[in-house]
């Protein structure tokens, strides 16, 4: 089995930080790319922030410039540092991973999630 477990969340103001992590676990044979989707209340969960399997960043366009990924050297860990945070970035933030797992097929795991509040 693999596991990814979240953590960072929470509360903060507008124009606050916050850091999330992503921990990948279990009978892992490679993590083919990685990375942060979200998904606010009445609306579809988009991507966040990604390492692709070329070992590219892709962002969105609306935390370009604002939010930042990083990840480990073993690359099962990652992180989205959050800056300049906007009441619109109010979500509950998943992990997503392409795995190959040993001796299974390839397939995308996700995270339970994580609540970001961006309130005064």
């Amino acid at each position: 089995q693999v596991h990814l477990v979240e953590s960072g969340g929470g509360l903060v103001q507008p124009g606050g930080s916050l850091r999330l992590s992503c921990a990948a676990s279990g009978s892992i044979f490679s993590i083919n790319a990685m990375g942060w989707y979200r998904q606010a209340p009445g609306k579809e969960r988009e991507l966040v922030a990604t390492f692709t399997s070329g070992d590219n960043t892709n962002y969105a366009d609306s935390v370009k410039g604002r939010f930042t990924i990083s990840r480990t050297s073993a690359k099962n860990t990652v992180y989205l540092q959050m800056d300049k945070l906007k009441p619109e970035d109010t979500a509950v933030y998943y992990c997503n991973a392409d795995v190959s797992p040993f001796g299974s097929r390839r397939f995308m795991a996700w995270g339970q999630g994580t609540q970001v509040t961006v309130s005064s």
